[in-house]
């Protein structure tokens, strides 16, 4: 099961939004560590549910398509069973759901729509009767889902928490945008890694509908903004300099850009997203610490 968890890109991804939105939570006096820890922990349960739902739908639809060959071998030897991986989607989503038990007397409805929101788009990514990801809207899904879903949701936790009677900060539907660029990001390198296994699979994600170029033309675009972004929120919503501290992490982000637009090989690319993960969380995290301090 170790094989699915992808630790690399899964736990920064799920905690990117989370410290977008505490750090703005600092700012406006609304910070709560356990509500913020609880939602994080539901986040990341759910993100994971999405991953083993991903990899039971390739394994159950297209077992003749080695896209993840260790996965595959592993179903071959019986180390690994399907009935393994519709279990561990269980817990996952089991966990979440206790996640969002616990954070439903603090936020009401607001919580379940949320969790509900975020629980089915991990689930109709790759499952389901008809599956996002296969249609092409995967990029716009995951930039609404970890741009605002997320954001939004953690930082009105821990307000509601508090009992702070106030209206949801205009910032707050902004700052997320710069680390849903780079998550999106994440998902790009994948498609262009496997647009051959996508397309055997029938998917017309980007890389396989417009081609390569098109999707690392789209990768560069939404890294740009990324780094742009700081400036409309120094510029734009009264906050001081210190949102430009993501602006540290551009030696890396020059790298894997140039990196995802020159290499080929599908081997070359698999470090790209782990890599890319960890980009999102370290430019949300300076991006965090720069909203406290404003």
């Amino acid at each position: 099961m170790q094989l699915l968890l992808y630790p690399g890109h899964t736990l920064p991804t799920a905690a990117a939004p989370v410290v977008v939105a505490v750090g703005l939570a600092i700012h406006d006096r609304v910070f709560a560590f356990v509500p913020a820890l609880v939602a994080f922990l539901g986040s990341w349960f759910i993100h994971v549910g999405g991953v083993f739902t991903d990899n039971y739908e390739l394994l159950r639809r297209h077992p003749d398509i080695h896209e993840h060959p260790e996965l595959t071998r592993a179903v071959r030897d019986g180390s690994l069973r399907l009935s393994d991986l519709r279990t561990a989607i269980l817990i996952c989503f089991g966990g979440a759901l206790l996640a969002g038990l616990y954070l439903l007397p603090i936020g009401g409805i607001p919580v379940l729509v949320l969790g509900a929101l975020g629980a089915a788009a991990s689930v109709a990514y790759a499952g389901g009767p008809i599956p996002y990801a296969k249609h092409g809207l995967a990029d716009v899904l995951f930039f609404i889902m970890f741009g605002f879903v997320a954001v939004v949701g953690t930082y009105y936790i821990q307000a509601a928490s508090l009992l702070v009677p106030q209206e949801l900060p205009i910032a707050l539907f902004v700052v997320g945008l710069p680390m849903a660029a780079l998550v999106t990001g994440v998902l790009i390198i994948d498609d262009i890694r496997d647009h051959e296994f996508d397309a055997a699979k029938g998917w017309r994600t980007p890389a396989v509908r417009y081609g390569v170029q098109w999707s690392r033309a789209e990768f560069t675009a939404l890294v740009a903004f990324a780094y742009l972004a700081p400036f409309a929120v120094w510029l734009g919503l009264g906050f001081t300099g210190w949102v430009l501290l993501p602006l540290l992490t551009l030696p890396f982000a020059y790298h894997i850009t140039r990196a995802v637009r020159t290499l080929a090989r599908r081997e070359d690319l698999v470090s790209l997203t782990p890599r890319m993960a960890g980009l999102s969380l370290a430019h949300s995290t300076l991006l965090a610490i720069g909203l406290a301090l404003s």
